[in-house]
């Protein structure tokens, strides 16, 4: 948060409370649905491991992006996969 209160030219407890005013959310909690949408996206769209997409999301562990899962959605990565991905077209 440091680096984006640098770039807008505030102090960070300013740039936190401007991003809250202006998106309605903390910038972690931004951060943290913006990790959940790439992470649920690769999981619909690509083959990759969990672990990949783990690493590719920002989580810094697996199991760091399964409680993501759980506490958002209700339901870990895997089963979320099964569940919302698209069945190949033949």
């Amino acid at each position: 948060m440091e680096s984006l209160a640098a770039r807008a030219l505030l102090s960070p407890r300013h740039f936190a409370r401007a991003f809250r005013d202006e998106t309605g959310v903390t910038p972690g909690r931004y951060v943290d649905r913006v990790r959940l949408e790439h992470a649920r996206r690769l999981l619909e769209d690509t083959a990759d491991g969990v672990e990949e997409i783990s690493r590719a999301s920002g989580y810094g562990t697996p199991e760091a992006m399964r409680r993501a899962f759980v506490k958002a959605l209700g339901t870990p990565p895997a089963e979320y996969r099964r569940r919302f991905r698209p069945a190949p077209v033949h």
